[in-house]
């Protein structure tokens, strides 16, 4: 326990240091507004990223889905603060509350499903959602949900994506990260050692919403507006391309996806009918050349350099 309090000491200075470099080279504009968007957008990418490699990565469910829970903690949190004029803050624990509600009473019934089933379940759901959200006139209908304040910052992404990182992987060391993996690894024989397996799945999902709606409430606030088109099944897409490029059950891996396809969606920007196409060749490349992903489910760690400098996992550890 103590060489984990001291990695996660370690982890969170390295964060802080990084925070300050990047923050400074923004106040002396040595990044541009572009990229001061492309980091933000990195930091709402990994959020949703690395809470929804807690469900299909860690849990061992297929949902396609997470976009609906997205669009809801935009919606919630967007009218916490342009309909009852309430602190940022609250905005955003609403839509983490809301997604997680929502990832609840879905994940009940659902859940007892598996495999493709799932899969197409959770497409609906998130099709449902937004359908539903374009019929609300509360909130803009088809028009969308204007005049939203631009609120979000490279510093509440950045330790909001923090945090969730910090959170997920804490949650899997725990004995409950535990009881989820081995409901991914052999449901059967998790059942038959008394894990109780909807249960896990569940809590998976909820977590995995509940973070996804902070990213949507994040990202309503920086681009002022939101709307239905936002939240269609093509981002669910580009989400699940995240955690499959970077290997399933790989915090890190997510991370670095989520940076480089940022990267290569702000390098395409002039070239918009080609981002699909890189990414499908991206798709059949990896699941040709490693299926397993970039990092597989294996962590970046000191214990990893150690390894490429030669050195031995004991000393490392």
């Amino acid at each position: 326990m103590r060489v984990k309090a001291k990695r996660d000491l370690l982890s969170l200075g390295a964060c802080l240091l990084l925070y300050a470099i990047i923050q400074l080279l923004i106040e002396v504009d040595v990044i541009g507004q572009f990229w001061v968007l492309n980091i933000v957008l990195i930091g709402i990418n990994i959020i949703l990223g690395v809470s929804l490699n807690l469900i299909n990565g860690f849990t061992g469910q297929f949902s396609i889905g997470h976009a609906g829970f997205m669009a809801v903690g935009a919606y919630v949190g967007a009218v916490m603060t342009v309909k009852l004029h309430l602190p940022f803050i609250v905005a955003i624990l609403a839509g983490a509350a809301g997604a997680g509600i929502l990832g609840f009473a879905i994940g009940l019934p659902t859940l007892r499903l598996s495999g493709d089933y799932l899969a197409i379940a959770t497409l609906g759901l998130g099709e449902i959602i937004r359908i539903t959200i374009l019929n609300i006139p509360y909130v803009g209908g088809a028009s969308g949900l204007m005049g939203i304040p631009r609120l979000t910052n490279f510093t509440w992404v950045f330790f909001a994506t923090v945090f969730t990182v910090f959170f997920i992987k804490n949650f899997i060391n725990s004995s409950h990260g535990r009881a989820c993996i081995s409901v991914r690894e052999n449901e059967i024989a998790a059942e038959a050692m008394g894990v109780d397996t909807t249960k896990y799945k569940v809590m998976a999902f909820t977590i995995g919403a509940a973070f996804a709606g902070v990213a949507g409430a994040l990202f309503a606030h920086y681009f002022y507006i939101v709307h239905p088109a936002s939240f269609t099944f093509m981002k669910s897409f580009d989400l699940l391309t995240i955690v499959v490029l970077g290997g399933l059950g790989s915090i890190t891996g997510s991370i670095t996806a989520a940076i480089l396809l940022t990267f290569v969606s702000a390098a395409l920007a002039g070239y918009p009918e080609m981002r699909m196409v890189i990414y499908s060749l991206m798709l059949i490349g990896l699941m040709l050349f490693r299926p397993q992903g970039l990092f597989g489910n294996k962590e970046i760690s000191l214990k990893f350099f150690n390894r490429l400098k030669g050195g031995s996992p004991r000393d490392a550890a």
